[in-house]
């Protein structure tokens, strides 16, 4: 595992125990995330969890005894992922609703809204799921106070803060859109993200993107005057914002028709681990409940921070310093962006349970969808087409040892969702029999 490339080693030797323990204790966590043998156990987590903690104890003592409480060097550097992997590793083992699960969340929605801030690309739609989350997060915090170590949860609150700070300052620049223009510049950002896409495909699609195109042209044509009109026939007030972004996307779609997907070969290796970053997260998100570990996702974050930290004020650089071309440029960019929005939902569509019950939990879903789907189309003609949901439920529920789920001997996190859909499950299997047997009985009494 490699560091950031500019750290600094610590100053202080009374440091460098510090950092072969977070070191140790990072190889440890690593070692965890690669055993697939067999699920991981609470109790191992946690013990790596206090082991870090002490360290941050121990750390925050020296700094405040030599004066230097803001120091900044390679321990912190290890310590940030050592917090990253817990945190991924407390979403593993279904307690994503505990203060150290909140880590890794917080560094995922720190670069989303940088990179919303440094694009200037985005709508108030964006920013709900994200406000949701970060409180949702506060709550956990404040959750957390009476059993999770005060110095964690002051480096959370601070994290926390500096990602409300942005979310407030991003709310400000889109509500001073006016209203009648909202639908205008969702439906830009909408094309702008299909174009994106279709530009990083492996066949460009031609014939696409100029029909992407041609709805920014249909758009145009309706302005007057280079404005956009309301329904009284004036300009819409506060409209710049909204006539820029249409010129931007004018000018990027002419680029990008005339690049057709060709890369700078100084850039083609970035841009070929960005692509296969940002496909194995799309795979990832449409099989995450049946193949997901959430501490998978670590060595995606990894990668993108560091190329993401590679820019110089924002550009992508070459060997010698050249900056890269514009396209090249916002392609890159929007394959970091894309790839960080992936690993935002799938960490969010997390269920609280532990991975070694996460087949009896996704068989359950299944399962609930069928008899949801089975209501809605109107109920079953006999109870006896319910025969597979039943057995398939009686064969999960006596899985059951007075009411929990064993793996072994231990009893994984997770039970009571399980159980609580296990029961929801039931009651609608319960109701659809009801209902059959009473249309089985208004059958009888018609004949």
């Amino acid at each position: 595992m490699t560091d950031s490339p500019a750290l600094r080693t610590p100053v202080d030797t009374h440091e460098q125990p510090i950092l072969e323990s977070v070191l140790y204790i990072r190889d440890q966590l690593s070692l965890l995330k690669q055993d697939k043998s067999t699920y991981i156990k609470s109790h191992d987590v946690i013990a790596l969890y206090d082991q870090t903690i002490k360290q941050v104890q121990t750390l925050n003592e020296i700094r405040q005894d030599h004066g230097k409480p803001l120091e900044q060097n390679r321990v912190d550097f290890v310590l940030d992922d050592c917090f990253q992997l817990i945190s991924l590793f407390f979403l593993t083992i279904g307690r994503n609703n505990e203060a150290p699960a909140v880590y890794s969340m917080t560094s995922t929605v720190k670069r989303l809204l940088d990179h919303l801030q440094e694009a200037q690309l985005y709508t108030a739609k964006d920013l709900i799921s994200i406000t949701e989350t970060v409180k949702q997060m506060r709550q956990n915090l404040d959750n957390g106070k009476e059993k999770h170590s005060p110095h964690l949860l002051k480096l959370l609150e601070n994290r926390l803060e500096t990602c409300l700070k942005l979310l407030q300052q991003l709310h400000t620049q889109v509500d001073q859109l006016h209203p009648d223009l909202v639908t205008t510049q969702e439906k830009m950002i909408s094309i702008l993200r299909s174009m994106a896409a279709a530009n990083t495909r492996s066949k460009f699609p031609r014939s696409e993107v100029e029909g992407l195109k041609a709805q920014l042209k249909e758009m145009e044509a309706t302005m007057v005057d280079g404005a956009f009109v309301g329904l009284d026939g004036k300009p819409i007030p506060d409209q710049a914002l909204v006539v820029n972004l249409l010129q931007r996307l004018l000018f990027w779609s002419d680029l990008v028709l005339e690049r057709q997907g060709k890369i700078d070969e100084r850039f083609q290796k970035t841009y070929e681990d960005l692509v296969g970053i940002r496909n194995a997260l799309e795979k990832l998100s449409l099989t995450q409940a049946w193949s997901l570990r959430e501490t998978d996702l670590y060595s995606y974050q990894r990668h993108l921070d560091r190329i993401d930290e590679s820019r110089i004020e924002g550009n992508f650089q070459d060997e010698r310093g050249n900056k890269a071309d514009l396209y090249a440029q916002r392609t890159m960019l929007y394959l970091i962006r894309r790839s960080y929005a992936y690993i935002y939902g799938l960490i969010i569509a997390s269920e609280p349970v532990s991975e070694a019950l996460l087949p009896i939990y996704n068989q359950l879903q299944t399962l609930r969808r069928c008899l949801m789907e089975v209501k809605k189309s109107g109920g079953v003609n006999s109870p006896r087409e319910l025969y597979p949901y039943s057995m398939k439920l009686t064969s999960i529920d006596n899985m059951r040892v007075d009411g929990k789920f064993l793996v072994g001997s231990d009893i994984p996190e997770g039970q009571g969702s399980v159980n609580a859909l296990l029961a929801e499950c039931f009651d609608l299997n319960y109701e659809l029999r009801v209902a059959a047997d009473e249309g089985s009985a208004d059958g009888d009494d018609g004949d």
